[in-house]
């Protein structure tokens, strides 16, 4: 094939098949096992069949920017000579050049639900022709709030459709999406989505905070491969980014506060190898999707214990093996018991070297008191009160 795809990964044999029959699905996997291409293939020929008709006929739904532009770009690649374009609708990027590309003759459009919605909103869109509804990580976009969103998108779509869930887990938000949307859905459910994939060995190392960042910089040393390390908040991410940066290592950062073209630049970087790491917060455990990634490192705990299988899930993708390492201090012993207790899993504990530099802090500068003012030179010399007779406090301007 000319994308070198020869052999399909179990989701995609599982779920092709039934896609080209028009079947309603609802799938669950683990991350990396090949999800975009097991609903991207069947919908291209599906919309081949059909035979041109203008008209926006498929919709995609994804939770981050991130990931919308990743399955446009898969979708180029399957349908390039088809005559078959996909347009983005997502937010921080220009909505005119969006709504241009999708008028241009779109047949998909793979959207995040809020900007898609607002499209929706204002009538700049028409729906009346969809035929395939997508929504991927379904429970990533529960999470995030566009419950809301989601519905109003559905409501507008022909009931006559054929709609696909994928979905990392079947909660029970999703569930009842699931429910009150699908008609006899095939149920495809492959391996432990409550856990990390076997192809991962997963490391813990007991290091105190002052030491994380000479731990991360001897693995960088001693170890081949790129590097995705999470940080807990985007000041974190930032100052971690420049520091790497500053030890000359290859560095880019992703997170909230960044610019969309920013996060396409670092993303891309990464991806061509001209970045050996990329420091993200949580924004990338789901929306990145990177062939590759030898190591990933949680420099912060994640928040919740579930956000461990996304970021884990970076690295030993499509069968290939990966590392991820987990920092923790001797303070955080118990939230490191409840990922292992909440995931059924066991970190393998690695000793941390005492070679390990500590980061020096900042002294504190030195408290200075100053001696209580003289009567006289309590009010600056540099300003003059301006008083009305009404005697109210005085008004003081600078001269």
């Amino acid at each position: 094939m000319k994308l070198n795809f020869t052999e399909p990964t179990p989701i995609q044999s599982q779920a092709i098949e039934p896609a080209l029959a028009g079947r309603d699905l609802v799938a669950t996997a683990q991350t990396g096992t090949g999800k975009t291409l097991a609903f991207v293939l069947p919908t291209i020929q599906l919309l081949l069949n059909q035979g041109p008709q203008p008209g926006i006929r498929c919709v995609i739904l994804t939770p981050t920017r991130e990931l919308a532009l990743q399955i446009t770009e898969v979708i180029g690649q399957v349908a390039r000579g088809t005559g078959i374009h996909a347009a983005v609708a997502v937010g921080g990027m220009n909505e005119r050049v969006q709504l241009k590309q999708i008028r241009a003759g779109a047949a998909i459009v793979v959207a995040t639900p809020g900007r898609f919605c607002d499209f929706l909103d204002r009538r700049l869109i028409e729906l009346s022709k969809v035929r395939i509804l997508i929504l991927d990580e379904a429970d990533r976009m529960l999470d995030m709030g566009f419950l809301p969103s989601i519905k109003r998108i559905v409501s507008v779509i022909p009931a006559d459709r054929q709609t696909m869930f994928f979905s990392a887990t079947i909660e029970s938000s999703v569930k009842k999406l699931v429910e009150a949307h699908v008609r006899n859905p095939v149920r495809i459910e492959l391996g432990c989505i409550t856990k990390p994939s076997e192809t991962v060995d997963l490391h813990f190392y007991e290091v105190e905070q002052d030491r994380k960042f000479g731990l991360l910089e001897m693995m960088l040393t001693d170890e081949q491969g790129s590097f995705l390390v999470f940080a807990r908040t985007k000041h974190g991410a930032e100052k971690l980014a420049k520091k790497l940066s500053q030890s000359g290592f290859k560095c880019a950062a992703i997170h909230g506060d960044r610019s969309q073209n920013q996060r396409i630049q670092a993303l891309k970087g990464f991806q061509d190898g001209y970045y050996r790491v990329l420091v993200a917060t949580d924004v990338a455990a789901r929306g990145i999707h990177v062939e590759g990634i030898a190591h990933v490192v949680n420099y912060d705990l994640p928040q919740v214990p579930e956000d461990f299988i996304h970021r884990v899930g970076r690295t030993g993708r499509m069968g290939s093996r990966g590392t991820a390492s987990t920092f923790g201090t001797r303070s955080e012993r118990s939230e490191v018991a409840r990922i292992e207790r909440t995931l059924s899993i066991k970190l393998k504990r690695r000793d941390v070297s005492a070679d390990i530099p500590q980061t020096p802090r900042k002294e504190a500068g030195p408290v200075i008191v100053m001696p209580p003012a003289a009567r006289h030179e309590q009010r600056p010399k540099s300003f003059r009160s301006f008083s009305p007779k009404s005697g109210r406090r005085p008004v003081r301007r600078a001269v």
